[in-house]
C-alpha cells in the first residue's frame, strides 16, 4: 500500500484484534430475538477469526443457573476454555481486560447476549478501557427488539462501532486474493 496514503485507525487489524463472545448459553439463548442468525453469525466469526489467528474469548454468565454455551459454539470452541462470571460486564471476568492488554489487544469485537445488559455493559468498560470495540451487530440480541435497539444506540453515542460480521471479517482480511480470503468467502457466503 502507498505509504502517503492513511487508513482510518478504525478499521480493524489482525494484529491487535480480538473476538470477544459474552454468554451465548443454551437456556437463555431460544428466548432471544432472532437466535438462529445470532448463532449462525457468531460461528462465521469464530471461524474466521480461526483462520486469521485471532485471539477468541468467551464468556458464561453463572453457569450453575444459566447453562454451558450452546453446543454448536462450543464444537467451534473446544480448545478453549469458557471464563465464567457472575457480573453482568465481562470487566468482572477474572483478568480478561489484563490479558486483552498483556496481549497487545486494542480492538476487540464483541458479539452475544443480552444487547441490553452483559454486551452493553461490556462495552462501555472496554470503552472506558480504552479499547476500540466493534459490535456485531448481527450477532447480538436480546429477548425484545425494542431493547436490542436502544442497546445499539447507547452504545454507538458511547463511541462504540456498530458494524456487522461480514464487514469485521473483510477489514479483518484487508486484501483479497490469498488463500485467507477464500477461506472466509466460503464461510460468509
Amino acid at each position: 500500500m502507498d505509504d502517503l496514503v492513511t487508513r482510518n485507525e478504525k478499521i480493524l487489524n489482525k494484529e491487535k484484534t480480538a473476538l470477544l463472545i459474552v454468554d451465548i448459553q443454551e437456556k437463555i439463548l431460544n428466548v432471544m430475538h432472532s437466535p438462529k442468525e445470532v448463532i449462525s453469525n457468531t460461528l462465521k466469526l469464530i471461524r474466521g477469526c480461526k483462520i486469521l489467528g485471532i485471539p477468541i474469548f468467551f464468556t458464561e454468565q453463572y453457569p450453575k443457573g444459566l447453562g454451558p454455551t450452546a453446543g454448536e459454539l462450543l464444537d467451534e470452541l473446544k480448545d478453549l476454555v469458557p471464563i465464567q462470571k457472575m457480573s453482568f460486564s465481562c470487566s468482572g471476568a477474572d483478568e480478561l481486560f489484563a490479558t486483552l492488554k498483556l496481549k497487545n489487544i486494542s480492538q476487540v469485537v464483541v458479539c452475544g447476549i443480552e444487547s441490553h445488559v452483559c454486551v452493553q455493559q461490556t462495552v462501555l468498560d472496554l470503552l472506558a478501557n480504552d479499547f476500540q470495540v466493534d459490535v456485531a451487530s448481527d450477532a447480538i440480541s436480546s429477548r425484545k427488539e425494542f431493547d436490542y435497539t436502544i442497546a445499539l444506540q447507547r452504545m454507538s453515542k458511547n463511541g462504540a462501532e456498530i458494524t456487522s460480521t461480514e464487514a469485521i471479517l473483510f477489514e479483518l482480511l484487508n486484501v483479497c486474493g490469498t488463500d485467507e480470503f477464500k477461506q472466509i468467502s466460503k464461510i460468509v457466503k
